[in-house]
């Protein structure tokens, strides 16, 4: 299938110019072998070397993924074969990195930071070799996925990290919203170009993320991942996924262009687990877990360690982590505990969800005495009105999805037939889902 698909491009090629197909992602990349080894099979399907027009694009998604990347690229472009070929393509190199699979990985900020150092490793050793770096974000639309305020995000970069281009994806949930007329379109596509332009031309004045702020970010990050790893790695938290979430029927929903896990649902496990239906399950029980966790844990960590007014600073003066609290903000709005509360008392699974919204609350209060405010997303009244709005509509669906997933749970003492919950559920799903563009 792989050898067909290969020589399905060159076809395509033939028939519509390079630009009809001319790239070949690898999902979770992890050594310079697996780029290789496609370099390889591209000339088992018929292209020669001097003539091989697709570029091959590794994904860098988890956080050890991200911490060997440069390493990774590093051995590439030191080899001769493959810097021949990076050559022929005009000494570029498209690198992808997913947001959604390191933030399922290691949460929110280290993900978040995980990324970022790899890009400006990716970009120094690019400079190295003298081959431009094209960076091409797997973004999706909630910030638990990359996304959030993506205009401000690229204008954050910094002179670090390359930015000839910006290249991200666009989810099918966020087209419509985003671009699905001319007035949205040109909106969004301005941002983009501005924030472009703004990172250029303001750069050298404006580093996101200085020495010092690396640092503090740095031990942010790995407070937060010991408080996301301790949820991870819960006995319970497979449970909770499975009888609290709707997450066993999300393929369901039939929305997505891949299955929700990939092995089958009686091996369920979260390494198998694809990031979108990880994201997806907390955003419908209203915790969006993947926003926010860790983060107040981090904070008061670091006020106990004298570094609160440090983090005051860092907040005020870089854009980059700014928008990264106010994306966890965003995730946070969307949250609404009172829909689950009922499981606070709940023998088997009180656990994680009183630490989940022990999580959140702290969260909550540090976030807004960093910023000053007396309340989320103040920077944003029409964001904020407009998600108010939408978890009014959304939640009376999401209070069905629950009373239909509590009565499966009790199956045995409810005059309900299984079926009809589990159709009950599938349907709520559409609508939150369309509602929500799976809102973490």
């Amino acid at each position: 299938d792989t050898l067909l698909s290969m020589r399905a491009i060159k076809t395509i090629q033939e028939k519509n110019g390079e630009p009809g197909c001319n790239r070949y992602v690898i999902s979770q990349c992890n050594s310079a072998l697996n780029v290789m080894e496609v370099f390889g099979l591209l000339l088992l399907s018929g292209w020669e070397k001097r003539s091989l027009k697709v570029d091959i694009v590794p994904l860098f998604e988890t956080v050890d993924d991200l911490e060997q990347s440069a390493e990774i690229m590093e051995m590439l472009f030191s080899d001769d074969t493959y810097r021949e070929h990076i050559r022929f393509r005009n000494n570029s190199q498209t690198i992808m990195v997913g947001f959604s699979d390191g933030t399922k990985d290691g949460g929110y900020l280290m993900a978040n930071f995980s990324i970022y150092i790899a890009k400006k490793e990716l970009t120094a050793i690019g400079k190295k070799y003298s081959i431009d770096i094209i960076f091409f974000d797997g973004r999706g639309g909630p910030p638990a996925r990359g996304g959030g305020k993506t205009h401000k995000f690229y204008a954050s970069m910094g002179k670090d990290i390359s930015n000839k281009q910006i290249q991200l994806t666009i989810q099918g949930q966020t087209i419509s919203s985003a671009f699905g007329n001319t007035d949205a379109a040109q909106f969004n596509m301005e941002q983009l170009i501005t924030a472009g332009i703004t990172n250029k031309v303001f750069s050298s004045k404006q580093d996101s993320l200085t020495a010092e702020g690396e640092i503090l970010f740095k031990q942010i990050s790995r407070i937060s991942l010991e408080k996301y790893l301790a949820l991870k790695n819960n006995d319970h938290l497979i449970g909770y996924l499975l009888n609290i979430t709707p997450i066993r029927y999300y393929s369901e929903t039939n929305i997505a262009s891949r299955p929700a896990n990939r092995s089958a649902i009686e091996d369920f496990s979260l390494k198998d687990l694809r990031a979108i239906p990880f994201v997806g399950a907390w955003s419908q029980v209203k915790q969006n877990v993947t926003g926010y966790y860790g983060v107040g844990t981090a904070l008061k960590r670091m006020e106990a360690n004298d570094k609160w007014d440090d983090l005051v600073l860092f907040y005020k003066n870089s854009v980059f982590f700014k928008t990264l609290i106010d994306n966890c903000e965003m995730s946070m709005q969307k949250c609404f505990f009172p829909l689950t509360k009922v499981l606070s008392k709940d023998p088997e699974f009180s656990e994680i969800w009183n630490d989940i919204h022990d999580e959140f609350q702290l969260t909550k209060q540090y976030i807004l005495r960093l910023s000053g405010h007396e309340d989320l997303m103040v920077d944003y009244p029409v964001e904020q009105l407009s998600i108010s709005m939408r978890e009014k509509i959304v939640l009376p669906i999401t209070t069905i999805q629950q009373y239909a997933l509590s009565e499966l749970r009790t199956v045995n003492n409810t005059p309900v037939k299984p079926g009809v919950l589990e159709k009950l559920i599938i349907r709520c799903s559409f609508g939150i889902i369309n509602a929500g563009r799976n809102s973490a």
